[in-house]
């Protein structure tokens, strides 16, 4: 008996115990201090103006343009709708103010070709326009213009030369990329497929064995698993019919077709937007976030406002 009173009298203080910590209104989160944005320092505010205007636009904001922001995002304590907006008007704003510069200063145009150099950049080592004109598509055209001299001549036409065309084409479609990703005509994982499927990748990955490993790593930051790079050796070289993430394709379009229209292909975009912007790869919990509207809304820039917006991105925290 007495145990029994003994035991109910330690339930009744454990009791006592839970409601009065129950009860507290105020706990403490630790590590959970709000920012102060009114004390980080001028310098900061301009760094990360700096930094916005470099990594959208590629170049660093003018004085009249670094004046001008810095004040609307001090004079709004550094409010993240205020950073969303500043970043938005570089992304979107095409209206050109003389007094500040030539047509190469309206923002959405610089936005989306920095985009483009930026995609060139990890696809393709950087080509410029020009390069691709006269290392690649010059000798095309060449090609072309001696087969319709020949034909003239002889009525007979180079084997090779519908290939040619082929090949020039796609070299086109990489340069009128830029303008129609701008323009809302094709999303991001068409222009990347583009950058994939062309003379100049071929080149940088000379043969089958090169372009699959390098197609994986490009685009998924992995290389492929053994299944993945026998079925898309044979998809690619032999024109088999097989599956690439359980999607079946033949030949070297499909190939690319699946990659850049898999879920793996949105999940490397944000890997790349984090290590472009911060520096790190995105955590499994960023990148699921991310990707429950990325995946269907494929809009990289809502990506990239998420990662500098962020207070790890300006140095603010």
């Amino acid at each position: 008996m007495q145990a029994i009173k003994f035991y109910r009298s330690i339930l009744a203080f454990l009791i006592c115990i839970f409601l009065l910590l129950s009860c507290r209104k105020d706990e403490l989160v630790p590590n959970n201090t709000p920012p102060f944005y009114d004390e980080i320092p001028t310098v900061l505010v301009e760094n990360y103006v700096n930094r916005v205007f470099i990594d959208l636009i590629g170049r660093e904001p003018l004085d009249i343009e670094m004046e001008v922001e810095v004040k609307y995002l001090q004079d709004n304590d550094l409010g993240m709708i205020y950073r969303d907006s500043l970043i938005t008007k570089l992304m979107t704003d095409m209206s050109l103010d003389t007094t500040i510069g030539d047509s190469t200063t309206i923002y959405k145009v610089a936005y989306y070709h920095r985009m483009y150099d930026m995609s060139k950049a990890r696809l393709l080592e950087g080509v410029s326009n020009e390069q691709i004109h006269d290392e690649f598509m010059n000798n095309m055209e060449n090609a072309i213009f001696e087969d319709s001299m020949q034909y003239l001549m002889t009525g007979e036409h180079n084997v090779e030369i519908e290939n040619t065309k082929w090949k020039l084409s796609q070299l086109k479609k990489i340069i009128s990329s830029e303008k129609e990703y701008m323009n809302g005509e094709i999303e991001i994982n068409e222009m990347l497929g583009r950058m994939l499927y062309n003379a100049v990748y071929d080149q940088i990955n000379m043969n089958t064995f090169n372009f699959v490993n390098a197609s994986f790593d490009d685009l998924f930051f992995r290389f492929p698993t053994a299944e993945e790079f026998d079925n898309a050796y044979n998809m690619i070289e032999k024109n088999e019919s097989r599956l690439i993430f359980n999607i079946p394709g033949l030949n070297k379009l499909d190939y690319i077709d699946i990659l850049t229209n898999s879920r793996e292909f949105y999940e490397g975009m944000i890997t790349w937007v984090y290590l472009a912007f911060i520096a790190r790869e995105p955590t499994s919990l960023e990148k699921g976030e991310i990707m429950e509207t990325f995946f269907y809304d494929y809009n990289l820039q809502n990506v990239q406002k998420k990662v500098m917006m962020t207070d790890e991105y300006a140095h603010f925290d």
